[in-house]
């Protein structure tokens, strides 16, 4: 392996003005020839000296914070769109599957805060471009900081293909991803943004929004409770089986866990009412976006969204924007049904009031009145006006 990659990471060193912090845990990792890149020559060393680093970088960092199926994978793909933002998809995964397989004996010992501490210190080494972070949670291990099990690793155009057809396309063609090679091209993106569903309130970032290494701005994307019950429902069949059962016989289970929705609309709430404050730690770096929002009017809340974290909506992204919101995904498979992002977003947007019956319908309301009250979503009292899709159950609202 020859030293000739390293003019690109100096490229980036000199004229990105990256985290040198991130750069150095680079530098003794490739293995060959070029181990311990800095020292090749002592020219390239000086170009990133501590001196001649920038005391801020210009890079942006954008964590897509939200909750399992509502709409996160559609929004996480208008900056995926973008051809100068590293985008990683859903990397906290890792963390909780490691933390899930530990011994019976260590997860009864891990509390809540351990995990969140995890969570944390993985996103950070993400900002920073530090991907080999990721293999202390990967199973299996990553031999020489090669992986074939890095977590929808197509989901990214930069970790897969920029012009991959879909997602099918990368694991058939991709091969395994080397975590040195991605840390590079992360280095060589001006803006870097994550995309999670796994971290519960938005205090819990807290620590992340006063790091000075940071310039983390928070898109949270909210969704109606009762859409994203049934959403849950159609693609998690066997987790929610109870849910199905009542849906479809009308009469409810003893065994129905209705935890299920009742923590996701207590965290919406929290995180909602936390970021609405306009708290010092939040302000300037806190959007609230509900789902339907950006379903009904795509481009124009796209657009908000760009604006909010200082980029640029290129031509490529308004594009695929009207490629993606306009077509009819009924004819999918379960697989991508559950996870594509090519659909008639209007129409998805409220198509749970035809599958959901007015009894679940109504349990959901009385459990997530907050949430609901909150953030602008309407109540049903009959199963006729649950099935009224002339009038919308979402209020304009401006947050």
């Amino acid at each position: 392996m020859e030293c000739s990659w390293k003019t690109v990471l100096l490229l980036v060193c000199a004229s990105l003005g990256v985290q040198y912090t991130a750069i150095r845990t680079l530098r003794d990792s490739v293995p060959g020839p070029c181990q311990g890149a800095y020292h090749c020559q002592s020219r390239w060393r000086a170009l990133c000296d501590d001196g001649l680093m920038p005391n801020e970088s210009p890079r942006k960092h954008i964590l897509l914070f939200a909750t399992t199926r509502s709409g996160s994978s559609f929004t996480g793909q208008l900056l995926n769109q973008h051809p100068e933002v590293f985008y990683v998809f859903e990397p906290l995964y890792h963390v909780q599957q490691a933390f899930t397989n530990s011994s019976s004996r260590l997860r009864r010992n891990l509390d809540r805060r351990a995990l969140l501490g995890a969570y944390r210190d993985l996103l950070l080494n993400l900002y920073t471009c530090d991907l080999h972070f990721i293999e202390n949670y990967i199973r299996p291990e990553p031999q020489e900081h090669v992986t074939s099990s890095f977590f929808r690793r197509s989901s990214s155009h930069a970790l897969s293909s920029p012009d991959s057809p879909d997602e099918a396309w990368c694991p058939k063609k991709c091969g395994a991803l080397n975590l040195t090679l991605a840390s590079l091209s992360c280095l060589s993106k001006e803006h870097i943004a994550i995309k999670t569903v796994r971290v519960p309130e938005v205090g819990d970032l807290r620590t992340l929004t006063e790091d000075p290494r940071l310039d983390l701005k928070i898109i949270h994307l909210v969704r109606d409770p009762r859409a994203i019950l049934a959403s849950r429902i159609m693609a998690f069949s066997e987790q929610f089986r109870p849910w199905k059962i009542w849906n479809s016989t009308g009469r409810q289970p003893r065994y129905v866990d209705l935890s299920q929705i009742t923590s996701t609309c207590k965290d919406m709430t929290a995180s909602a009412e936390t970021g609405l404050q306009r708290l010092a730690w939040l302000r300037g770096r806190y959007l609230l976006v509900r789902y339907e929002d950006l379903a009904f009017n795509p481009k124009d809340k796209a657009g908000e969204i760009y604006r909010f974290v200082g980029l640029e909506m290129e031509s490529r992204v308004q594009a695929w924007i009207t490629k993606n919101t306009r077509s009819n995904g009924s004819s999918q498979s379960e697989w991508n049904y559950r996870y594509s992002t090519n659909r008639d977003s209007r129409a998805t947007a409220e198509s749970w009031r035809l599958r959901l019956t007015f009894d679940i319908v109504k349990t959901v309301q009385e459990l997530c009145t907050d949430a609901l009250s909150l953030l602008g979503y309407k109540k049903v009292h009959s199963a006729a006006e649950l099935r009224n899709l002339s009038h919308s159950l979402v209020e304009i609202r401006t947050f």
